[in-house]
């Protein structure tokens, strides 16, 4: 089914993913989960959240933080691969707004900041910009929201 971003809700749809999601960055498995969910939100491809006990390599915390009217206060992590840093590889709501809550302790990472991220299998293509960390697979359609000049939008 495909699924076009301007028939998502605002403000945003927290959803149960059923879908296999993964992440690699050169040749560490980062995670591989089916226990996902998805934020869907008018105009972003979806953002994936994982468990923190599925993330296979270490973790530690970054030193930015950001808001975001929906969810409430993001907290940003950096990923240890090989002993580098991949700084604000994926954000985090520890505590997140009323309606958000089962976000709390789940993890999403920025498609563009690792070498492949996947959803049953596809490689997913990362949301332009690097602001809102989308996932786009083929059966999700936009135009979306991250590029240049859509700002505005």
């Amino acid at each position: 089914m495909v699924e076009s971003v301007w028939d998502y809700p605002r403000p945003p749809r927290l959803e149960r993913c059923p879908r296999r999601v993964a992440a690699r960055h050169g040749a560490h498995l980062i995670f591989d989960t089916e226990q996902a969910w998805r934020v869907l939100e008018t105009s972003h491809p979806p953002v994936y959240y994982v468990p923190r006990d599925a993330v296979l390599l270490p973790l530690r915390p970054g030193g930015r933080r950001s808001w975001c009217e929906f969810k409430g206060a993001a907290s940003y992590w950096d990923l240890v691969v090989d002993g580098a840093v991949i700084a604000e590889a994926a954000w985090s709501y520890e505590s997140p707004t009323p309606g958000y809550e089962d976000l709390a302790g789940m993890l999403a990472f920025y498609p563009s900041k690792l070498d492949a991220c996947s959803v049953d299998g596809e490689t997913v293509v990362p949301q332009a910009g690097d602001f809102y960390g989308g996932w786009i697979t083929r059966d999700v359609i936009g135009p979306f929201k991250g590029g240049p000049e859509t700002s505005g939008w």
